[in-house]
């Protein structure tokens, strides 16, 4: 696509034309009344992300990966999300994996030119050993970096289901994709500027991506994170107060159950709710694919039917 002047990110924003001659207040209220427009444009892309989370979801519950593609912001975004899987649910970090244009270099500080490098993307993906059992999500806020679509041509090739989130719609027409997410956020209050109400809309469908797909594979009990890394204080005592309140245990006991599962919050609810020693537990949990609710559930019904 040659003419960017007809992208929506490209447009210049009336409510801000006049942003530099007024006060800091006023400048900060138009700022704050642009990026309020941005959970509408998400929420009406709700259905497109609910399909991306269930593919996600089924791909990576059959051992594939989630791969996000992106230059500039969108690429430091995705590179955050993946980043926060490992720590928040206990996922294996080859699980999902953020690519940025430019390599890890761009994270820090823009690599020139790197965005429209059409070879990167392909490259690194065949270097990962991408195949059809994953998926990979493009994340382009105008729609048309050349890193990230040349990279999405490679996995459709590659027989791999494609994602693309855009704020761009106009550009969205012209990429293949299973599925599309395109939030339509408006010009931006800098013109141009995509960090800003384009840079959140892509944190907030990302955050619903990988939070809702973790949820489905059973990283969560409830709204509790009990698939989390203990590998700080903090963390730790979130996890004594998880178990504690999951199971009516003293802090004591739950301290206790913790050390005695190595820190593995979920091998110590199953030994806890289902009152089992950790070898038993341990291969409880295996058997119901690491799902806490799922182990105590498959328990409760052996139990019932001895006692029949």
């Amino acid at each position: 696509m040659g003419n960017w002047s007809k992208l929506q990110t490209e447009q210049r924003n009336p409510a801000t034309e006049h942003i530099d001659a007024v006060s800091t207040l006023e400048m900060l209220a138009i700022i704050n009344r642009e990026d309020a427009l941005v959970p509408a444009a998400v929420a009406a892309q709700l259905g497109a992300i609910a399909e991306a989370v269930d593919l996600v979801a089924s791909r990576l519950g059959s051992g594939g990966r989630l791969f996000y593609l992106g230059a500039g912001t969108s690429g430091r975004l995705g590179v955050l999300d993946a980043a926060e899987c490992p720590p928040t649910f206990g996922a294996n970090p080859e699980l999902v994996q953020g690519l940025i244009a430019g390599g890890p270099a761009a994270l820090y500080q823009a690599v020139e030119g790197a965005e429209d490098d059409r070879e990167a993307a392909p490259s690194e993906l065949a270097r990962r050993g991408l195949g059809p059992a994953d998926v990979v999500m493009g994340i382009a806020a105008s729609g048309v970096t050349p890193f990230v679509i040349s990279g999405m041509e490679y996995a459709a090739e590659r027989g791999c289901p494609t994602i693309f989130f855009t704020c761009s719609p106009t550009a969205a027409e012209s990429v293949a994709a299973a599925i599309k997410i395109v939030p339509e956020v408006g010009p931006e209050v800098i013109t141009g500027s995509t960090r800003m109400k384009a840079g959140t809309a892509t944190k907030l469908a990302l955050n619903m991506i990988s939070t809702g797909t973790m949820v489905k594979l059973g990283k969560t009990y409830g709204n509790l994170m009990v698939d989390l890394q203990p590998t700080n204080a903090k963390l730790r005592d979130r996890a004594e107060r998880i178990l504690a309140a999951l199971t009516g245990a003293s802090p004591q006991v739950a301290a206790a159950r913790l050390q005695a599962a190595e820190g593995g919050l979920k091998l110590a609810l199953v030994m806890e709710l289902c009152q089992l020693e950790r070898a038993r537990a341990q291969q409880l949990l295996d058997t119901c694919g690491g799902s806490v609710k799922a182990a105590t559930l498959a328990i409760g019904a052996a139990r019932c039917n001895t006692q029949t």
